[in-house]
């Protein structure tokens, strides 16, 4: 007897479970709805359609006449609106009621829009459907287009559109793209693609409002005030299960329509395929299990025995012409390590996840030949111990040369700046190496590369020995850690040369041996980017130490010292109040006078220190930045206010000095000292930077310590007033961020550098106000109380640290 079936979906899952059925004559009759005005097509291939290299027809699954072929039954462009379960029957939107002996739900999944304000303007439009691709499709060369979403359909229709001539922005609420399928490196070489093709990507933005004109979109606004212009917006921001209708008929229902292995919902007459299926507490949206689910229901519905089962699933994607893979779990966790092969002269990066010598995750770009091989490592939880060394090279490769670690420096381009103190690139020391100047006093003499500051020594070095092989002796030196061979020194040199803005950069682009960094390396990276890219880079909290990330310095026992900032020294009767009473609430142990003219607060519980803080802040104090790598203090006598020796106003310099040089971040602690006259009453000259106030003016010297290492400082220039103080202090500051080695203080940095060197670049006028100049703007971007930024949301009497800067002019 020929049994009815209906089907509500003429999707890819449902279409090839009808192929099953009827590649094996099954006896059915088959009434396929479907909600949009066609039958079954492909899905996948709407990214080529949109870029005009396919069109409608040439990604059409099932014609008319397969249809008439197999007697099917069509019924596109309406809705099933209502199951009578009992009575075995449907309803749809035109009032028809069919019967059915089998009903299969192929009803797919929606697109998730944000309900942003403004979701439901007139150009706001999700990414699914042959109809969203049409009004893509319809945009002009040169109008604008943002896509909410960096997963692959977002991606693809940022592509698409950009194929076209659209001008295209991708913003992505997570740290990378495709985050689900990719690591970071992964994702920052696919970020890196996208902008080649002319695309802007924005990832770590959250959209906050869509923007309209007339009912029209207008643009999208972000959190941080930026405003995307655009005449249309993709949301491809996820897929929800399509269950209105399974959940509207009484079929058990969670994330999506729950089945069992045999395809069959709760109810025996009634099985479900595709996205809308929910299978163990598992969700689908990849073509594979798709197809054996449609297998599993075609055989359920002949009445044979079968059974679905998940399988380890490997995603191989081609996202905008660039090769993708990922299989198993490549997330960290303890007790695993990575193998990681970077080629960065050709895009391609692999990471292996080991754990107890088994294959667990993958991440391929770039070179994807390989990926079935390892995703059959995977499977099969094959022991790779006796392969462990030439892994990473696939099958074919079983032996070899280690990577060379002099990579990075040969692929950077002839034009690469090396020695950016005299402008040379790196064409130039090939030509001159070339020409005979075989070692670095050679190439120094014909180029002057590395004769001026030295940071590019290491980079030269390396210049050579990839130019002469063999020839060269590369002095011996210490790399920055573990995971790479670069020094700190080559490292910065690098990010500059080849304006790396991120740690995923630096990373792939390096040849990190590790595909995350260290301890060691993720600090002082955070720094560098930090420091050289203020505008492009944001801060990294997790790669900081513990200190800088509580806001706190940690004691023996595991509590806190919290450490109130006074300017210069200078403090009020309130502020005093404010730290006693903050003392008494907390029952702070101790109560110290620092060597930095501040008090410290010793032994603060960890779980008071938001509280404690916004005790402070109300009372208009602000962190003293006790803990951090940056500016902590600027220790003042009391000049001409009180003493009768002093010659200049080294309370209010001093004042000034830490309200400019505040909350700034340097390779190691900064401590200045202003003296009002040569007596040194505040111990400039053991300082980092050091003013002595003399008669004819301000004495800035700089490189001194009095801790582990006890160093006088050296004077580096004399100046007549105020305000050439505190331009030869941003200025230096700045040259020595942008010069120093991580966790360098001054002196050591002056030691490398010379202070001739540096004397030079203060002393000419115009270099000297183009590095304060760049001090001001990372100082505009990054300058803020951490305090106040953890209690802003907590504190009812929170003070912004607007009116908190003012009240200190004042």
């Amino acid at each position: 007897m020929t049994q009815k079936i209906i089907v509500i979906g003429a999707g890819m899952a449902s279409g090839r479970m009808l192929e099953h059925l009827f590649d094996a004559n099954a006896d059915v009759a088959v009434t396929l709805f479907n909600a949009e005005p066609r039958g079954n097509y492909n899905r996948i291939m709407l990214s080529p359609v949109l870029a005009g290299d396919q069109t409608y027809q040439d990604i059409v699954t099932h014609d008319d006449d397969w249809y008439a072929d197999n007697k099917v039954i069509t019924r596109f462009g309406e809705k099933i609106v209502a199951i009578d379960r009992e009575a075995k029957t449907v309803t749809a939107d035109n009032g028809d009621v069919l019967a059915y002996d089998k009903l299969v739900f192929g009803t797919g999944s929606n697109p998730f829009m944000i309900p942003l304000p403004g979701h439901d303007l007139e150009g706001v439009i999700a990414y699914r459907d042959l109809e969203d691709t049409e009004r893509m499709m319809g945009l002009e060369a040169g109008q604008k287009a943002v896509v909410i979403g960096g997963g692959l359909l977002g991606l693809e229709a940022a592509a698409g559109m950009a194929a076209r001539g659209v001008d295209v922005t991708v913003v992505h609420i997570m740290g990378h793209l495709m985050e689900r399928q990719l690591d970071e490196a992964a994702g920052y070489l696919l970020r890196k693609a996208l902008i080649d093709k002319g695309i802007t990507v924005k990832c770590a933005a959250n959209s906050k409002e869509i923007l309209g004109e007339d009912g029209k979109v207008k643009a999208l606004l972000l959190d941080d005030g930026t405003e995307l212009p655009c005449d249309l917006l993709v949301m491809a921001v996820g897929i929800r299960p399509n269950v209105a209708l399974a959940q509207e008929a009484g079929l058990m229902v969670g994330k999506g329509i729950h089945v069992d292995d045999q395809m069959l919902t709760s109810d025996a007459d009634v099985l479900a395929v595709g996205e809308c299926v929910e299978h163990d507490g598992a969700l689908f949206g990849l073509v594979a299990p798709l197809y054996d689910q449609a297998k599993v229901a075609a055989q359920t519905l002949m009445g044979e025995e079968a059974a679905f089962v998940q399988k380890e699933l490997s995603t191989k994607l081609k996202v905008t012409g660039c090769d993708l893979f990922s299989a198993g779990d490549f997330a960290e966790a303890d007790g695993r390590e990575d193998i990681v092969f970077r080629d960065p002269a050709r895009g391609v990066y692999k990471r292996l996840v080991i754990e107890e010598n088994r294959v667990v995750g993958a991440v391929f770009y770039g070179d994807t030949a390989d990926s079935n091989w390892f995703f059959g490592l995977i499977k099969d939880k094959t022991d790779i111990s006796d392969m462990r060394d030439t892994l990473i090279f696939g099958p074919a490769y079983q032996g070899g040369d280690a990577l060379d670690p002099m990579a990075a420096v040969a692929a950077l381009p002839l034009d690469a700046e090396i020695c950016g103190c005299n402008g040379i690139c790196k064409g130039q020391i090939v030509e001159a190496i070339e020409a005979g100047a075989t070692d670095l006093g050679a190439v120094r003499a014909t180029t002057k590369a590395s004769a001026s500051c030295g940071t590019c020594t290491g980079l030269v070095e390396q210049v050579l020995a990839v130019t002469l092989g063999d020839d060269f002796q590369m002095p011996a030196a210490e790399p920055m850690c573990g995971c790479t061979d670069l020094t700190h020194e080559d490292v910065r040199r690098l990010i500059k040369s080849q304006e790396l803005k991120s740690m995923a950069a630096v990373m792939q682009e390096l040849g990190w041996k590790t595909s995350c960094g260290c301890a060691k390396c993720r600090p002082a990276l955070n720094y560098y980017l930090l420091a050289d890219w203020p505008v492009e880079y944001q801060d990294d909290p997790q790669s900081r130490f513990i200190n800088e990330r509580k806001h706190a310095n940690i004691q023996k026992d595991g509590t806190f010292s919290v450490v109130p900032r006074m300017w210069g020294g200078i403090t009020t009767p309130d502020e005093l109040r404010a730290i006693a009473d903050a003392a008494d609430k907390y029952e702070v142990p101790t109560v110290k006078v620092t060597g930095g003219q501040r008090i410290d607060l010793l032994g603060v519980k960890g779980e008071d220190l938001p509280d404690i803080w916004a005790d402070l802040n109300a009372a208009g104090m602000v962190s003293g930045h006790a803990y951090s790598k940056g500016l902590r203090t600027v220790k003042t006598c009391v000049g001409t206010d009180h003493c009768r020796f002093g010659t200049q106003d080294s309370t209010g310099l001093g004042i000034k000095l830490e309200k400019d040089l505040w909350g700034s971040w340097t390779p190691h602690k900064l401590k200045l000292g202003v003296s009002g006259c040569p007596r040194n009453c505040a111990e400039a000259t053991c300082k980092d930077i050091g003013i002595v106030c003399v008669d004819s003016g301000y004495q800035v010297s700089i490189g001194g310590a009095a801790g582990m290492e006890v160093k006088e400082t050296k004077l580096l220039i004399q100046v007549a007033n105020e305000e050439e103080v505190m331009e030869v202090v941003r200025a230096v500051t700045q040259l020595y961020r942008e010069g120093a080695k991580y966790l360098d203080r001054i002196w050591k940095w002056m030691d490398k550098v010379g202070l001739d060197w540096i004397k030079e670049q203060i002393e000419d006028l115009e270099i000297r106000k183009a590095a304060a100049a760049r001090f001001d703007l990372s100082q505009s971007i990054y300058r803020r109380d951490p305090w106040a930024d953890h209690v802003k949301e907590k504190a009812d009497t929170y003070k912004p640290m607007k009116e908190i800067r003012l009240e200190a002019a004042e």
